[in-house]
């Protein structure tokens, strides 16, 4: 495995992020962060906290996912959890990784069923060239290659351990 940020940096990154959400933001107070389980919704807790935001919510996106049907019966179905309302709100979605930008479709199909925002905004903390979709964040903190069979690995405190982003080699099973 290969560190390319640590537990310090992290928490530069998470602040870097902050500093761009807010400078792209154009009403503060109607500013609310939810993020995609099981990191970006760290991800946003740890943004809302440095930003002072208090309207911060979570989604799981597992019956939103468009792979549902090859997980089926073995589809573990999380909390979703948006203690605000959403109408005419400027949202920020939070995700530790985008990749092909499937969970991103997910989650923004899920957001779209509890109201329409003013604005919803992505916020990643990686971001990877692989995309499938036509989505890009308008906020991101690392932008990285990895190679033919490698994988990005993000740990957050809060649902990890330990904190810290690497690429490592994928498993057989992936």
């Amino acid at each position: 495995m290969k560190l390319i940020a640590d537990e310090a940096r992290v928490d530069q990154l998470i602040s870097d992020l902050g500093r761009q959400i807010i400078a792209g933001t154009v009403e503060r107070e109607r500013l609310a962060l939810i993020g995609i389980r099981r990191r970006g919704d760290v991800l946003a807790a740890r943004i809302g906290q440095k930003l002072g935001v208090k309207d911060v919510g979570s989604i799981d996106i597992t019956l939103y996912r468009d792979d549902l049907s090859e997980t089926g019966a073995a589809a573990r179905v999380g909390k979703t959890n948006i203690p605000f309302d959403i109408e005419g709100r400027e949202i920020v979605l939070c995700d530790d990784v985008i990749m092909t930008g499937r969970s991103v479709l997910a989650a923004i199909r899920e957001i779209l069923d509890f109201g329409r925002p003013r604005r919803l905004r992505l916020c990643v903390l990686v971001e990877r060239p692989e995309r499938e979709l036509p989505l890009q964040p308008e906020h991101s903190a690392l932008m990285l290659h990895p190679g033919p069979g490698e994988k990005v690995d993000v740990r957050l405190k809060g649902q990890d351990e330990v904190e810290g982003v690497w690429i490592s080699q994928k498993s057989e099973k992936a």
